[in-house]
């Protein structure tokens, strides 16, 4: 309600976007928002907006009937959760069950999108892994955006696909630490647990410097850019770190993890085999501090 009305004012007062925007200081794509009814409003900003668009302060009296701590409830809530995606300067993840999509391989997107309701229309399901894959593009670029990941290691050992698709999850992981901007710790079992959240979610640093959280429940999205909410959220992620394997022991729990897949993906005589070179290789190990010498022929026998 609140942004037909700003939509209708801007309009009336012969501004584009673009222009209110500049007369604000702020981005199109913010007024966009702010119109679309995706993104809350502060008050200072209102009274502006009021007085920019001789409105005699009915925006600022509508703004107080909003309740501007609700989550958002929209049928197109995706939509806006690809729109602020694609803008984040930073972009923090505390992730349970599953990898994040934006780190996820060709495979395990396709194993993901084949367990939903478009594996039976194969056009549908082509768009699903094309869209899922251009999300990932400004991420994995050397330049590209802060990507901050706290892995649970259950999303590890979550098998989506089978020890194949595993296996290649696992590569694409530790080829994407690789990067700059790209951080990822795993949280492992057994590890001692602060109060933290029981869900996945996101914290999202925008061009403007608000900051965004959301969520998932059963077939929707919740955000909110609320300060309050957001500095819960930040308090939230900080203990989920607490515990977590360094980035660097983080890539050898991933590394252990591709090589047990790689294992499961052999044919039984394969893993029989590969389990007695894995053992003979230990054995010959054993001696490796010094030369081996038989019983009676050691120094002092």
């Amino acid at each position: 309600m609140f942004g037909e009305a700003l939509r209708f004012a801007r309009e009336r007062a012969g501004y584009t976007q673009e222009e209110l925007g500049k007369l604000l200081h702020l981005d199109r794509t913010v007024i966009t928002r702010f119109e679309g009814g995706r993104k809350s409003v502060d008050r200072e900003t209102v009274e502006k907006l009021d007085e920019l668009l001789a409105m005699g302060g009915m925006l600022v009296r509508l703004w107080d009937r909003v309740d501007w701590q609700a989550d958002i409830e929209s049928p197109n809530w995706f939509e806006l959760f690809t729109e602020l995606e694609r803008e984040a300067l930073a972009i923090r993840v505390l992730q349970f069950n599953r990898i994040n999509g934006l780190l996820q391989c060709e495979e395990y997107v396709r194993a993901m999108i084949k367990t939903g309701n478009a594996r039976n229309n194969p056009k549908r399901y082509a768009e699903l892994v094309e869209a899922r894959l251009k999300r990932q593009a400004r991420y994995l670029v050397a330049d590209g955006p802060t990507l901050m990941v706290v892995l649970d290691e259950s999303a590890i050992r979550t098998v989506i696909g089978g020890p194949a698709v595993m296996r290649r999850q696992m590569e694409h992981l530790l080829a994407v630490t690789e990067q700059s901007n790209i951080v990822i710790e795993v949280a492992p079992f057994g590890r001692p647990q602060a109060v933290t959240p029981s869900t996945s979610m996101l914290l999202m640093l925008m061009p403007d410097g608000t900051e965004w959280v959301y969520s998932e429940s059963l077939n929707r999205g919740h955000f909110s850019d609320a300060p309050s909410v957001v500095e819960a959220s930040r308090r939230d992620f900080d203990l989920a770190r607490t515990g977590v394997l360094s980035p660097g022991d983080s890539r050898s729990l991933i590394a252990d993890a591709m090589e047990e897949y790689r294992f499961a993906e052999q044919r039984p005589e394969e893993r029989r085999l590969a389990q007695e070179q894995l053992q003979r290789g230990r054995r010959t190990r054993v001696h490796r501090g010094g030369p081996w010498l038989p019983p009676g022929r050691r120094p002092g026998a």
